[in-house]
């Protein structure tokens, strides 16, 4: 059976690691990146296949290594030369935007790209980027925009950010809305192998807790009854931290009703929306649309993750772009999973994102 295109639309584009066209956005708001708080530095040896990058090079090199350590406001980049018969600084170029990184090294008619990789984990300023040769070693030392915020790595990969999210999230529980349930537990299961986190479905809950099929219930009972249910579900769960929950996807589920978020609110959100649109533009204006046809429960998601075609190989894809676009999420908001826990203690009123004070009554708001 031929496999349906894939595309993922994500804001950061990175040709050189993945052969998906990202672009991740909130409706109506656009994501850009700022930055939390970390501690204590960080030192690692990579190890970068170089047939992944962007290379022009005609003699082939299998793989190099580089060593990345961070310490508070700034950050080194060990990368390994030995064998490139590098003579002077003229060999090298270093080129840098507050958000990308280019290594080369310069031959006639055959550059070799050594790292060319966008996005960076997060923002540097790319003025005061400077680098040297230390025997056989290209140093390059970077100043982070944000000095809080401690990077795992150089690049901005499933394995950084599956490492980072740590410090960002807190241990705040994601949710997984939107068209597929099959597609939120595919991405879900992924998200909490990388973090550590526990997977939860609730279409297992409930068929475990029913001894039937949600499929069989809807034909008995009809949607209604399953939304109710669902949100029973995510009631007595809306208090675990360290959580990734894949909810009942299409109308039938409690995230299909806009009344009904009042406990999905108590994590970070994200919806999974498959899409015919090609780029970013026509991906928001489809968003836009679908408001503007009442279809309004799912933009109370906290990001948007669009895919175009569906194929389980890329369910680590869609999860990495779903961390993307939380990193950038909370970054823009440091305040952000702190507010998630107070609702939680609060009784997860359905008050977010304006939270009330204690005692505040929600049949007092008509």
């Amino acid at each position: 059976m031929a496999v349906a295109p894939f595309r993922l639309c994500y804001f950061f584009s990175n040709p050189t690691t993945t052969k998906l066209n990202f672009s991740v956005f909130k409706p109506n708001v656009s994501l850009t990146s700022f930055a939390p708080s970390s501690s204590s530095s960080l030192s690692q040896k990579h190890y970068l296949p170089l047939p992944s990058c962007k290379c022009s090079s005609t003699a082939p090199v299998s793989t190099t290594t580089y060593e990345f350590s961070d310490g508070s406001s700034e950050m080194e980049l060990r990368l390994n030369l030995g064998g490139l018969d590098i003579r002077s600084n003229r060999d090298i170029s270093v080129d840098t935007n507050d958000t990308s990184l280019v290594i080369r090294v310069l031959r006639p008619g055959a550059p070799i790209t050594l790292i060319e990789t966008n996005p960076l984990f997060d923002r540097i300023k790319s003025s005061e980027t400077i680098w040297y040769i230390d025997d056989d070693q290209l140093v390059v030392n970077f100043k982070k925009q944000d000095p809080d915020l401690k990077w795992p790595d150089i690049m901005e990969s499933w394995e950084s950010l599956a490492a980072g999210s740590s410090q960002l999230l807190q241990g705040t529980s994601i949710y997984l809305v939107g068209d597929s349930t099959d597609i939120n537990q595919k991405v879900a299961q992924e998200l909490a192998t990388g973090l550590g986190y526990t997977p939860l479905s609730t279409k297992e809950l409930l068929e475990t807790y029913t001894k039937q099929t949600v499929d069989s219930w809807l034909l008995a009972e009809g949607s209604h009854s399953v939304a109710e249910a669902e949100s029973a579900v995510l009631e007595s769960i809306s208090s675990h931290a360290r959580a990734v929950v894949a909810t009942l996807g299409g109308k039938h589920g409690a995230a299909g009703r806009a009344d009904k978020w009042q406990h999905l609110y108590a994590g970070f959100t994200v919806w999974l929306s498959q899409t015919e649109a090609l780029d970013e533009d026509s991906a928001r204006q489809e968003t836009h649309k679908s408001v503007k046809d009442g279809i309004i429960s799912y933009t109370n998601a906290d990001v948007v993750v669009k895919l175009q075609g569906w194929d389980p190989a890329y369910a680590k894809s869609v999860a990495q772009a779903c961390l993307s676009a939380l990193k950038q999420l909370i970054l823009s908001d440091k305040k952000l999973p702190g507010k998630k826990g107070l609702y939680i203690r609060l009784g997860c009123r359905g008050d977010w994102p304006n939270i009330k004070p204690p005692g505040w009554d929600p049949s007092s708001e008509g």
